[in-house]
């Protein structure tokens, strides 16, 4: 599944956690149980959250499924990677969300595409 939107829509998180949430109830064999739902939409905001914010406003969401595992990728047009850093508990500037994902997914990467930009992705259990 891929879905495109960009940081005009005041409503475009709320809309990629509905988009995965629904991804995810249309799913058979085996069906995805709520802790592992919640989980895939947590990774989502957290990507699409960044993607608005650091990778230029724009971004495509892309959900795949397969018997043991759950893709979950953004792409936006910015070419630099997500970066650790020391989490800002007193402003909440950020810094909490690359070192959550890294925990809870399987595996994560982040390609630079050819045409510029890149995608953040995480492999995560189903």
């Amino acid at each position: 599944m891929r879905r495109r939107h960009d940081i005009r829509s005041a409503t475009a998180v709320a809309d990629a956690r509905d988009t995965t949430r629904a991804f995810l109830e249309a799913l058979r064999q085996p069906t995805i149980d709520s802790e592992t739902a919640d989980t895939a939409v947590l990774v989502v905001s957290e990507f699409v959250t960044n993607a608005l914010r650091h990778g230029g406003g724009t971004y495509t969401l892309r959900l795949a499924a397969h018997p043991d595992t759950i893709d979950v990728a953004v792409d936006d047009p910015s070419s630099q990677a997500p970066r650790r850093r020391t989490p800002d508990l007193i402003d909440g500037t950020g810094g909490c969300g690359w070192p959550m994902v890294n925990r809870l997914a399987r595996a994560t990467a982040v390609t630079r595409r050819p045409s510029g930009g890149k995608a953040a992705s995480a492999l995560l259990n189903r």
